[in-house]
């Protein structure tokens, strides 16, 4: 199943969102047009945008301010890619060089707030006071998120519980609002935008669940980063955290993350991780909350974009990158 053959009948309207952020590119300063080239290249698989167009199929289809919505959560989600890999100082995403492997990190960091103040802009254009205060609340939930995890790094004291905690902010707070916010600029009723929203944080939580396995078990060249690469940034997830709890006292995350013999450490994690059940017992929390994310489409008219919304849930949980 590919997201390019998964969105139907919002197909054309994401091409049209597309658009809309490629334009971000026409402008008269040349250096800033080809950093923004540099980062807009490398699209995704546009699965948040696409929830929006979804979502807004569950009351009155308005895209001409659905696009805008959607260009607004694509671009967010852009520019927290952006920072994040200023951060992680990373080289590389989805198999290209990132801005700061380019540029300076100062010049990546502004990069980053341009199309954060674009996306801003794009929301705005909704002219919804609804959706711009939902989109702002979710910007500043995102930040948390990213302190939350910085502040955090190389501490093996974390727990399962506080790892959701952070994933539900980081990651499935910005499909929830891609979700709710397509149904408030639909004007769906309030009980559907509310089961909307309760599919977009639970299919977020699934997502994010999926790719932290994936960081250990998946196949480099498909994910376009270094197997263990949350690892090395001193990012605990769910797999890891779960390493740590059978193995308290001679576990080789400790060691990864006292600095010694980086290389060794890491190997024995990843090997560990995938020599046991942890992929399996990660997966069925995974699984959980695409349960959860199936039960709030319950609720929802039978139509064509259900069955869609339905078939992202068993995407996510089948995705290998």
């Amino acid at each position: 199943m590919k997201p390019d053959t998964l969105y139907g009948p919002v197909q054309q309207d994401l091409d049209l969102v597309d658009r809309a952020i490629d334009a971000l590119r026409d402008l008269d300063y040349e250096p800033m047009a080809e950093m923004l080239d540099l980062v807009l290249a490398a699209r995704g698989k546009r699965l948040r945008p696409a929830l929006s167009l979804l979502a807004g199929k569950f009351g009155r289809y308005r895209p001409n301010l659905l696009i805008y919505l959607a260009a607004a959560i694509e671009l967010l989600h852009t520019a927290t890619l952006v920072h994040d890999d200023v951060i992680d100082n990373s080289t590389t995403r989805r198999g290209r060089p990132t801005a700061n492997s380019v540029l300076r990190n100062t010049t990546t960091v502004m990069l980053g707030d341009y199309m954060f103040a674009h996306a801003a802009d794009f929301v705005a254009s909704t002219g919804n006071i609804d959706v711009v205060r939902l989109f702002s609340q979710t910007v500043m939930t995102i930040a948390r998120g990213e302190i939350g995890q910085d502040m955090t790094a190389y501490d093996t004291r974390q727990t399962v519980r506080e790892y959701l905690q952070r994933i539900g902010g980081k990651t499935a707070s910005l499909f929830a609002t891609a979700c709710q916010g397509g149904a408030l600029l639909g004007e769906a009723a309030k009980s559907r935008v509310a089961a909307l929203r309760d599919y977009g944080h639970n299919l977020g939580m699934a997502f994010q669940i999926v790719d932290d396995i994936l960081d250990f078990v998946g196949d480099e060249e498909e994910m376009g980063k270094p197997v263990g690469s949350d690892l090395i940034q001193g990012t605990l997830t769910l797999p890891s955290l779960l390493l740590l709890e059978r193995y308290p006292k001679n576990n080789p995350i400790r060691k990864l993350f006292a600095r010694r013999r980086r290389d060794e450490y890491l190997a024995q994690a990843v090997e560990m991780i995938r020599q046991s059940d942890i992929p399996q017992e990660s997966y069925q929390m995974a699984k959980s909350f695409a349960s959860e994310a199936e039960q709030a489409l319950t609720t929802l008219p039978r139509n064509a974009a259900r069955r869609i919304l339905r078939d992202i849930v068993t995407y996510v949980l089948e995705r290998r990158s």
